[in-house]
């Protein structure tokens, strides 16, 4: 009878034994958990810091690369916007003349090139003189040259040309003149552009004033 007490006496503390040890091992692994995840926190947490302040930094400098490039994209587009209008606009004018009128502009500046050089004024320089058009038919020509040389023999042929508006170039031995509305209307965009300018915007501001919002 007592060995059988004896034998479970040593059972039971060889029991109690082995629970205090799972209970040890099972703190040691609690407390390592908890240690490594305070450490995967800490790391995270700096991990996570480090990069909103990169992302930060990175979205400041794009910020001011674009701010830095916007005012000459402004400028481009404002400039661009001028170019369109400019060219709207002469093509407007252009549009609204009748073939008489177009015809009569290539003359006019024929005749004012041809009052500065005097070359073609005798007859003999009057013959043999070559004409070379663009969007001009032959008789056209012939008009505009009789027009301004009476009497003058020439040829007339028809030039290739990437011209928008109509020209013409006349050339004997000694000179080589060339009428052309796109020349005219080159002087004027060039020599009168701020004026032209001022108008075609204020213009654009007067109809986007009278524009319901």
């Amino acid at each position: 009878m007592e060995e059988l007490q004896s034998t479970d006496i040593l059972e039971r503390e060889i029991l109690e034994d082995a629970r205090k040890k799972a209970q040890r091992i099972l703190k040691i692994a609690d407390d390592t958990i908890k240690a490594k995840s305070d450490e995967w926190e800490k790391k995270t947490t700096a991990l996570l810091d480090e990069l909103e302040k990169k992302y930060a930094e990175q979205s400041r400098l794009a910020v001011y690369e674009i701010m830095a490039v916007l005012p000459l994209d402004k400028r481009r587009a404002k400039a661009q916007l001028i170019e369109e209008l400019l060219d709207s606009a002469v093509k407007h004018w252009y549009g609204r003349l009748s073939r008489r009128q177009a015809l009569d502009l290539v003359q006019r500046e024929l005749a004012k090139r041809l009052a500065v050089c005097e070359v073609c004024a005798d007859s003999e320089a009057k013959q043999g003189i070559h004409v070379a058009t663009h969007s001009i038919e032959r008789a056209e020509a012939q008009a505009i040259v009789q027009a301004v040389l009476p009497g003058a023999s020439c040829i007339i042929e028809e030039m290739p040309s990437a011209a928008v508006y109509p020209e013409l170039v006349l050339e004997n031995r000694d000179v080589r003149i060339h009428a052309s509305i796109g020349k005219t209307v080159d002087y004027y965009t060039n020599e009168k552009r701020a004026e032209l300018i001022e108008a075609l915007l204020g213009s654009v501001e007067s109809a986007g004033e009278g524009t319901p919002c």
